[in-house]
């Protein structure tokens, strides 16, 4: 064990070497913005973690905490308007194959039970759980919410997205400003630790009030 640090503290310098080139050059805003994008209909790739480690190395100085906040702000704008954009093009009858008892189907029913009771104030709070986010978006298209108030939500929940991740991260980097990869995990660890705390506080109001109908499930049917 003791013979393996040493190669274990090269190969982190290196990552943090790469890290340090990545958020030095100009290109990195069009990679927060690209990632960001594919975010909004392709949940897997992500965007928290890129625009989080953006902030982490902004308190350094480089890249730019105001330019990371409005790439990513853009780029989830733009990815939530493509997935709005498939469901609107044929996401109906797509979304009406799935599966019956399937966890995409599932989480299709909790998007359209949301958008019927919450209208767009509940694409604001699903920008903060990934994959729901994608569900409510594509379900909106689908469902034929208006475009406009579809873009005045989203421009909302996009904006205080990238500004709440950025932040994180370079609250992070401010704490270990000479050490950028325990900054990167605190900022990890902080925006880790609100998602649970959100999620807790789902699961303990909806165990919390009574047994509701199927067809009169509202508040709690889309918690």
């Amino acid at each position: 064990m003791a013979g393996s640090v040493p190669g274990t503290s090269i190969e982190i310098m290196d990552l943090l070497d790469l890290l340090h080139q990545t958020m030095s050059s100009p290109w990195v805003y069009l990679a927060i913005f690209a990632i960001a994008v594919l975010d909004g209909f392709f949940p897997i790739v992500p965007s928290e973690t890129a625009v989080i480690t953006a902030g982490v190395f902004a308190a350094s100085g480089t890249p730019n905490l105001p330019a990371v906040i409005v790439v990513a702000a853009a780029g989830a704008l733009v990815g939530d308007h493509v997935s709005y954009a498939i469901g609107r093009a044929g996401g109906s009858r797509l979304l009406d194959r799935l599966p019956v008892g399937g966890k995409r189907r599932a989480g299709v029913e909790w998007a359209r039970r949301g958008i019927a009771l919450r209208g767009g104030l509940i694409l604001t709070v699903t920008r903060y759980v990934p994959g729901g986010r994608t569900a409510v978006t594509l379900t909106m298209g689908a469902v034929g919410y208006p475009r406009r108030r579809f873009l005045a939500f989203d421009a909302l929940a996009a904006g205080s997205w990238g500004l709440y991740s950025a932040l994180v991260g370079y609250l992070g980097g401010l704490a270990f400003e000479q050490d950028p990869l325990r900054g990167l995990l605190l900022g990890l660890g902080l925006a880790l630790t609100v998602t649970v705390l959100v999620e807790g506080v789902r699961v303990l109001r909806r165990r919390a009030r009574p047994a509701r109908p199927a067809a009169g499930r509202s508040p709690e049917a889309v918690r």
